[in-house]
């Protein structure tokens, strides 16, 4: 017998059960249907399970090579990586059962399976009807909405003619669930995914080599940062090969070892590595979901919506990477809200991306707000920068991670503040303020003026404000 409801998620990763929850809160009444598991990729393929490694390789990283500086003896110091990968499950899991228990709480329908868009029938006269092919097996579930939300996510993209395998050729999906560290890995791609993973392998003690298409590693990035990181990375070891290549067809598997040529600079190289792990973005997940029974529009694998997530059909709405634009988590969460507030009448307007943070949580971390120095100068927006480094920061000397700094950038007529990026200590739980700034259109005055307490390491954002106008005390 076919149910009906006010609104049906299809997709029940970050975007899509922060929706269903704030539609019930709305009194509406929601189902999801989600084929694997609730929390999506963000919580069991990447941002939870990835931060939880990183955590453990930081660990691992600072007790053998640095605990020594603070004059903590801890003799012979040896990583139990079945135990790193059972504290991931642990946090996981422990997120997982708070997901479903909100799912219980708000009173939301959750069907397990494959749900898919049917065009008009006799349950509607608009395309909108879901079929839920049930995990269990039964029969067919009809839901018959409303509204329709799609938030099916995205996965990992490959390179065509590179295979993933699983073994030898792995993307972060396998990467998550190894049972044992590889000795040498190559990474193909300088994004944000193959940075955090260089980081946290290469702190584990794996040998790692970057391999990237784009003349400079994280190009999405503020030049200034990019240039960082590569010099800290490299400080630890990891190697990069720029402007290269991959040229899928030579890749070869012997001896338990795989090899692959780039083309670099007009010459072919050869790398050889226990393991390749390509990270060159991720693509929406698309497919085999009803799409092609509505006027929805797709263009470049990804579904086009207004500013309020509507797609071509109205009362179909699309959030999160499927829709591509800021593929995190966070986003996808504040799409999910506003589309159930439109959905709900409540008037309300699309969070400007310029106020939205980006992290990257590798050691060390980055994160930013707003345009970066090339961006604004390619908008015609007259700047002033102001930076200030982290050796200047008590607090960063005291936390004995002083590499790295902020970087502010002013409307120079204006005053008004443009962009901030970080790289060096916990930045990615400092940009927050930086955001926060951006929503309140503030100034580098403004933020030099709020008084930021002594030792913390957030005092480096109220001295590069002050930098902007060249008043930096510390410096």
């Amino acid at each position: 017998m076919a149910k009906d409801y006010d609104v049906v998620i299809l997709g029940g990763g970050t975007g899509g059960y922060v929706a269903a929850i704030r539609a019930a809160k709305l009194g509406l009444k929601t189902a999801v249907v989600e084929k694997g598991k609730l929390g999506g990729t963000c919580l069991h393929k990447g941002c939870i399970p990835s931060k939880a490694l990183l955590r453990s390789a930081e660990v691992f990283a600072t007790t053998k090579n640095h605990a020594s500086s603070f004059g903590v003896n801890t003799g012979e110091v040896t990583l139990d990586f079945s135990r790193v990968q059972d504290r991931k499950d642990s946090i996981v899991a422990q997120l997982h059962q708070g997901v479903q228990a909100l799912m219980k709480k708000g009173k939301i329908d959750v069907y397990e399976g494959i749900g898919r868009i049917l065009g008009p029938s006799i349950f509607s006269p608009m395309p909108g009807t879901i079929s839920v092919e049930l995990a269990n097996g039964e029969e067919n579930e009809m839901l018959i909405p409303q509204n329709v939300i799609v938030a099916t996510g995205s996965r990992p993209r490959t390179l065509p003619g590179l295979t993933i395998d699983g073994e030898f050729v792995i993307t972060s999906d396998e990467a998550l669930s190894l049972k044992e560290l590889p000795a040498s890995i190559l990474i193909v791609g300088g994004g944000v995914i193959g940075i955090e993973w260089a980081s946290m392998l290469n702190d584990f003690g794996v040998e790692v080599t970057v391999i990237e298409y784009a003349d400079h590693i994280l190009p999405t990035e503020d030049q200034d940062i990019s240039k960082e990181m590569k010099k800290l990375l490299e400080n630890k070891g990891i190697k990069f090969v720029t402007s290269a290549k991959v040229l899928a067809e030579t890749l070869s598997i012997a001896n338990n070892k795989v090899s692959i040529e780039a083309e670099v600079l007009g010459e072919n190289q050869n790398y050889i590595a226990d393991k390749i792990l390509v990270s060159v973005g991720r693509q929406a997940n698309v497919e085999g979901i009803g799409l092609e029974n509505t006027d929805i529009v797709v263009e470049n694998g990804f579904i086009q919506t207004n500013n309020h997530f509507q797609t071509k059909e109205s009362h179909i709405y699309a959030i999160g990477d499927v829709i591509g634009g800021l593929q995190l988590a966070h986003v996808a969460s504040h799409e999910g809200i506003h589309a159930i507030e439109h959905i709900a009448g409540i008037t309300t307007e699309k969070v400007d991306d310029n106020w939205i943070s980006r992290c990257i949580y590798s050691s060390p971390e980055a994160a930013s707000v707003g345009l970066t120095e090339e961006q604004a100068k390619k908008e015609g927006i007259p700047i002033k920068v102001g930076k200030f480094p982290f050796k200047a920061i008590g607090k960063a000397l005291v936390y004995g991670e002083s590499d790295g700094f902020v970087k502010m950038i002013a409307n120079s007529e204006t005053n008004d503040l443009v962009g901030v990026h970080m790289i060096g200590p916990h930045v990615t739980d400092m940009i927050a303020e930086a955001g926060l700034a951006m929503v309140l259109d503030a100034t580098p005055w403004e933020i030099a003026h709020s008084v930021h307490p002594h030792p913390t390491l957030s005092e480096v954002l109220g001295e590069a404000a002050l930098a902007v106008d060249g008043n930096a005390i510390h410096m």
